[in-house]
């Protein structure tokens, strides 16, 4: 029975696996050798990682693999992704290169303000809480001079500050909704500093206003905080082409298209197919997001919030043919940053933002857009053409023989196999098992 314990966080690394070993691992050693074996061998490069979480026993290892051949904006990029997941990049690569001599991608950054909000109860009259508003509302901005002042030079900082009355949907509800922009930092940091500095303003003004003094009721902060709900700062991105240029292996391109149009409407009414099609767009949003050091959390809470904007969560990309023409575009709301965080700290994060030609917030944006986009319709064009399981289950073929420890020249006869033969897991394992025997 494992017990409890005090002071975990002073252990170094040995000694909380040693802990953890005694408690939850039951002595395993080879269970304690993969911890210790994933140690950089740099011990200032290992510490440099300890330092980026609490408790820190080992590094966990994700695949960073590469798309190369994205056109977007007639610049050629090539884009690091960061996923465990098989057949994301491989996928990425065939769209980005389907796109390549059809014009590539367009992308456009739509707008770039984020916003926090101050939480607070007051269960007097409305008309009292805005009269006071009203009146604070300089104090509050003043209040983050120095706060805002670097921000401010580099074309950021708050925009504005509005008291929005909620209290038809929670009683006594009211928000200091707060909006700013941030530049090239996500700005996560900068805006919570800010929307706390306007908490303590606002409940050291309201201590001393007569009219709450008078009824003896005063606002009350109940929290302060960034949202990650960010439908104001968004990113746009886009392929066209002639219908006829979609033509393929046995598919005319008019027959292309119309299914392909057929499967977004699809996803734009039912929301369990939504559900499955945004993630296969979130596949390649995520790549590159994490690959670049930002908060994939925030941003995926973010995005299917967009989703579901209307009132009921729906595809997140479009398409249509009009005229000739064949139009497939996505829409996301992105708060990602070039400075600050990881950006500057992790070693593999500097080499990403290197191997994208050191981008700013804004193009980034719309290369993490584009990612997206490409690997939506990487996913579209095998669900309306060959299935989704023929390309999934040869890039995963590979996991499978890696889970039966096959040797070098099992895994050569079984890929040539399965080059003419339908992968699954029972197939795998039974070819492996005749070679061997």
């Amino acid at each position: 029975m494992p017990s409890p314990i005090s002071g975990f966080s002073k252990k170094n690394k040995a000694e909380k696996i040693d802990w953890l070993a005694s408690q939850y691992l039951e002595q395993d050693p080879e269970a304690i050798a993969v911890l210790k074996n994933y140690w950089h061998q740099d011990e200032t490069l290992q510490q440099l990682h300890d330092d980026f979480t609490e408790n820190t026993l080992s590094n966990y290892f994700l695949p960073l693999g590469i798309a190369p051949n994205f056109l977007i904006n007639q610049k050629l990029y090539a884009l690091p992704m960061v996923t465990e997941e098989s057949s994301v990049i491989a996928a990425a690569s065939n769209a980005a290169k389907f796109w390549l001599n059809k014009g590539g991608f367009e992308a456009s950054v739509i707008s770039t303000v984020k916003n926090g909000q101050v939480h607070l109860n007051y269960f007097g009259k409305a008309t009292e809480m805005t009269t006071f508003f009203n009146k604070i509302k300089p104090l509050l901005i003043e209040s983050i001079a120095d706060t805002q002042r670097n921000m401010k030079k580099r074309g950021g900082g708050l925009i504005d500050i509005e008291l929005i009355d909620s209290i038809t949907t929670l009683e006594g509800f009211y928000q200091l909704h707060c909006t700013f922009e941030t530049g090239d930092a996500m700005g996560a940091n900068f805006i919570n500093t800010c929307l706390e500095t306007f908490a303590n303003t606002l409940e050291k003004e309201a201590a001393a206003h007569s009219l709450f003094i008078e009824n003896d009721q005063y606002p009350e902060v109940v929290m302060s905080i960034l949202s990650n709900y960010v439908p104001e700062c968004t990113v746009r991105a886009s392929v066209s082409c002639k219908v006829a240029d979609l033509a393929q292996d046995d598919i005319s391109g008019e027959e292309f298209a119309t299914k392909f149009v057929r499967a977004i409407a699809i996803a734009k009414t039912e929301p369990r197919r939504a559900v499955t099609h945004n993630k296969g767009a979130m596949n390649g949003v995520d790549a590159v997001v994490v690959a670049t050091g930002n908060d994939f959390r925030a941003v995926e809470a973010g995005v299917h919030a967009y989703a579901a904007r209307n009132g009921k969560y729906t595809s997140l990309t479009d398409a249509k043919i009009e005229g000739d023409t064949f139009h497939f575009w996505i829409e996301l709301p992105l708060a990602i940053g070039t400075v600050g965080g990881l950006t500057r700290l992790h070693p593999m994060v500097k080499v990403a933002f290197k191997i994208l030609q050191k981008p700013n917030a804004k193009e980034l944006m719309k290369i993490i857009a584009v990612s997206g986009l490409a690997q939506n319709f990487a996913a579209i064009r095998s669900l309306t053409t060959t299935g989704i399981q023929k390309g999934h289950m040869k890039m995963h073929l590979m996991n499978i023989l890696n889970q039966l420890e096959a040797t070098v020249k099992e895994k050569e006869q079984t890929v040539a196999h399965f080059t003419k033969h339908a992968v699954s897991h029972s197939a795998v394992v039974n070819f492996v098992n005749q070679l061997r025997n």
